[in-house]
């Protein structure tokens, strides 16, 4: 164990697994946690015996290798010194932490950097100072291009994981478990019946017994538009690109992670700007869990787990990587393409033997996202409920009427740490028992009256999309705000396992419609007036087999994955009104959806 310093006099703790005492300089793969760096983690994967394996199981094979590994507790966290804000404090001591290390006699001069999600986040903050001894860095379901419209906030709308993460990680931080009273009083708190009675204000909150973890939350949550707060180190890389060492750089995510978007900008902005190799992988699970074939209730089959398909497991995944950048032993340089993504769809659509619909996809690869043979593609929204390139002139408008007491309930999607309230994957959109609602119904979500469906015909070809999901809607509220939820569905059939079908989500976005023109200049709706909106959902890459249909769900609510728009137009944080919103969506030809398609002979 060693004590790094910062430059504010804060020690951060980490240990160094090195070879034997004295070790001769080589290569350091550094990986900084907020979650302990002793402590398995679920995202590490499966590893020889274990899964999730021990840290320094991990760590031996890593040095084995020729790297020497150091992991670091961040701030605040475990046993290094300071007070943990989440995020904020990343840059400035990732940044100190690299150069500390690059200056031990048995570190090489080379610092390579790797983890998940916030140890993901941590890297691209130190990134964003320039830190000189950076090598390469390896990032997984995280480094945020923009915490604002990717992580913490979505279309202007707030991710309730957040509220959520805090909570969890309130019950295991040190002030917690140095003080038993604050431990009982947390352990006392309902945070499903705190979701049922929002929004919650300062003080007044399930995290009111831990004043440091519900500072920060309400500070992300009230700062509403997009201005100096989200352009801070460590939630901002989009704004530090250029000072961002010219180093390789691989970034994974997964079709039901949230960090699909900043995973894809970072590879796109760094791979334009640097002279570096960048490198993508996106595949069909939720955040970290790439050694299992499933998600939600569905399974993609035999080649969706990284393991075995990409590298034998994902500490050899890295260890490859690693050596193909930093030169590591006998490696040679990569050959990898640029792009790996797994394109979901083409199985039986049967239910295996786990309980599980058999979707099935495979891997496939591009020099671009999204690849370069895919071309965009208009689809109309129809007052008829169809789905199709081109637009049936029936109505003007549909109409429904969103009841913030009662919204859309959350199922699958691209969600993590979530629970107890929600969990993300691939769902039948029909509420069960696992749902988090405000309401008792088990309807599926297109038989409510607040959810307007939009689907194809029964397609007569496999028909592939490999790219972004963005709806150009045309639409009036009665309220001075409203939100406009995107959802894009796979219909399967039904089947003998599914006599109802089965409503595969793939992926979602949102809007919160003050935000329509500016995210830092926002401006209540007019009553009655029409205006043009975006709403933009994360990629997806799926194979709608022959005899599916292609759906479209358009909403005003996604909860509790975000929080519910109270139609007020006042802040999120102080709000105690609610108004019911009559939202129209005015549709033959006049709102579209735009999906990127492969050409047939890709499918």
């Amino acid at each position: 164990m060693i004590s790094v310093p910062m430059r504010d006099g804060v020690e951060l703790v980490a240990d160094v697994y090195a070879a034997g005492a004295g070790p001769a300089p080589r290569p350091v793969l550094l990986e900084r946690t907020p979650y302990g760096r002793r402590k398995a983690r679920g995202s590490d994967g499966a590893f020889e015996s274990w899964n999730p394996p021990p840290p320094e199981a991990v760590c031996r094979r890593f040095v084995e290798r020729g790297y020497h590994v150091v992991r670091q507790d961040c701030r605040g966290r475990g046993d290094s010194d300071g007070e943990f804000v989440k995020y904020l404090n990343e840059a400035e001591d990732g940044y100190d932490t690299v150069e500390w290390i690059a200056a031990q006699p048995w570190c090489d001069g080379r610092v390579a950097t790797m983890g998940v999600s916030y140890a993901a986040h941590v890297q691209t903050a130190l990134a964003s100072l320039g830190a000189p001894h950076l090598s390469a860095m390896f990032l997984d379901s995280g480094g945020f291009a923009s915490a604002y419209e990717t992580g913490v906030r979505l279309g202007g709308a707030f991710e309730l994981k957040q509220a959520t993460w805090a909570f969890a990680r309130a019950r295991t931080s040190a002030a917690t478990l140095a003080d038993p009273v604050m431990g009982a009083a947390l352990d006392g708190e309902s945070i499903e019946e705190w979701f049922r009675h929002l929004p919650w204000r300062r003080g007044h909150s399930p995290l009111r017994h831990s004043p440091e973890y519900e500072g920060y939350l309400f500070e992300q949550w009230e700062h509403g538009r997009f201005g100096p707060y989200w352009k801070q180190l460590g939630i901002y890389g989009r704004g530090h690109f250029d000072r961002f060492p010219d180093v390789p750089s691989l970034h994974i995510s997964s079709w039901y992670d949230p960090y699909i978007r900043t995973a894809i900008e970072n590879f796109r902005e760094l791979g334009e700007r640097k002279t570096s190799p960048a490198y993508l992988v996106l595949g069909p699970w939720t955040h970290g869990k790439r050694s299992l074939s499933y998600a939600g209730d569905v399974d993609f089959g035999p080649e969706a787990p990284l393991d075995g398909n990409l590298a034998s497991d994902y500490v050899e995944f890295r260890a490859d990587w690693f050596d193909s950048q930093l030169g590591s032993l006998d490696s040679t340089p990569s050959t990898t393409p640029p792009v790996r993504y797994f394109r979901m769809g083409g199985a039986s659509g049967e239910r295996d033997a786990a309980g599980r619909l058999d979707h099935g996809g495979r891997w496939l690869s591009s020099t671009t996202w999204p690849p370069e043979e895919a071309r965009a593609a208009v689809f109309c929204l129809n007052a008829d409920g169809s789905l199709t390139s081109q637009p049936r002139a029936v109505a003007d408008y549909l109409e429904y009427d969103h009841d913030p007491r009662g919204p859309v309930p959350t199922i699958g999607g691209q969600v993590t740490s979530g629970e107890p309230v929600m969990v993300g994957g691939a769902f039948d959109q029909r509420p069960d028992d696992r749902t988090f609602s405000l309401t008792e119904s088990r309807l599926p979500l297109a038989s409510r009256p607040d959810v307007l469906t939009f689907e194809t015909e029964p397609l007569e070809r496999d028909t592939v999309v490999a790219g972004p999901v963005v709806a150009r809607l045309t639409v009036s509220s009665s309220a001075a705000d409203t939100d406009f939820a995107v959802k894009l569905v796979d219909v399967h059939p039904p089947s003998a396992d599914y006599p109802a079908g089965f409503a595969m989500n793939l992926t979602d976005g949102i809007l919160r419609c003050r935000y329509r023109d500016s995210f830092e200049t926002p401006s209540p709706l007019e009553p009655g007036r029409i205006y043009d909106v975006t709403v933009e959902a994360p990629d997806t890459a799926n194979l709608f087999a022959r005899g599916h249909r292609i759906r479209v769900d358009i909403s005003s609510s996604n909860f509790p994955r975000f929080d519910v728009n109270s139609g007020t137009g006042a802040a999120e944080t102080t709000d105690r009104r609610q108004v019911i919103a009559t939202n129209r969506v005015f549709v033959d030809g006049r709102s579209t959806i735009s999906l990127h398609l492969l050409p047939e002979e890709e499918a």
